[in-house]
């Protein structure tokens, strides 16, 4: 998991409200155009050569992480709500499954529900699920984010449930493609136009203030980003729109000007095994992930 704070209000000294469990929230009512949908693409290093998602006379096509971001208001609010210390939230891992592919401008429904708050130790795991319908009412897709309060463990509960593995790195084999990207120094400030304002992807005195002397650091949703357009060149011939689900677990920061390096295996039809590195220090930065391929009918 990621030693990354996601917000900078907190509340000290508060149990995690356990009776948040199974409530949901009201539907979040989120519109979009197809600049919205530039600017996601742009955030997670899209290039010239894919223009398909950045020029508007060409649709656009819309990269099916861009779930995240319809998802992610809902989903932070229900975090907030629990009491625990903000600055101590770690993003642990992002799961999404698309139903349909993503139109390029719309209104969207978004319902949120903690499913569960486990206890492991020092750690506590809060799980939300999130679906999104369109105006009509159509799921589109849902998510499950895993949020994680460092320090606010211990009381006795259970620990989180054990994940299903769609599809694991082969021991020994060599990766079936990879793919190096350089981000640049102000892809966070960039990508926290899509919604995620949280200043320790901007400001230097408050990073620092968190323990992140080296500066800002990148949100992990935009690794995310950067490992389903890998998957998409990869895995898909460069069609975005035939990844259709993708999950990961964030292990370590990535700064903004880091190299990211994806590495995927084709385990099965239609399964990938990921892996993203930074070159330059020779560390995971997303592990545990994965990717499936399919076509929408």
């Amino acid at each position: 998991m990621v030693d990354v704070p996601l917000a900078s209000g907190h509340t000290r000294g508060m149990a995690l409200d356990l009776s948040l469990v199974g409530k949901e929230s009201s539907p979040a009512t989120f519109t979009y155009a197809w600049q919205d949908v530039v600017r996601y693409a742009l955030g997670i290093g899209a290039k010239r050569d894919e223009l398909d998602y950045l020029y508007e006379g060409r649709g656009p096509k819309v990269f099916p992480s861009f779930a995240v971001v319809p998802m992610f208001n809902p989903m932070f609010e229900l975090v907030a709500k629990t009491g625990g210390d903000l600055t101590k939230v770690v993003h642990g891992g992002q799961r999404v499954r698309l139903c349909a592919a993503l139109k390029p401008e719309g209104i969207l429904l978004t319902r949120a529900k903690i499913t569960g708050i486990y206890d492991l130790r020092r750690l506590a795991v809060v799980l939300v699920n999130t679906e999104t319908k369109d105006a009509s009412g159509t799921v589109l897709f849902d998510a499950t984010s895993q949020i994680i309060f460092r320090g606010e463990g211990g009381w006795g509960g259970e620990p989180p449930p054990k994940e299903p593995k769609v599809a694991e790195i082969p021991k020994g084999e060599p990766a079936d493609f990879r793919i190096e990207e350089t981000t640049s120094r102000e892809q966070a400030l960039l990508y926290r136009l899509s919604g995620d304002e949280n200043p320790l992807h901007a400001d230097p005195e408050f990073a620092a203030k968190v323990g992140f002397a080296q500066g800002p650091i990148l949100h992990g949703l935009c690794s995310y980003g950067f490992m389903v357009r890998h998957v998409a060149k990869g895995a898909a011939d460069g069609d975005a729109m035939r990844v259709t689900g993708f999950a990961c677990k964030f292990t370590k920061p990535v700064w903004p000007g880091d190299t990211l390096v994806t590495e995927g295996w084709k385990v099965a039809p239609g399964k990938v095994a990921l892996q993203v590195s930074v070159k330059e220090r020779d560390e995971v930065v997303i592990g545990s992930a994965w990717a499936t391929i399919t076509e929408f009918s």
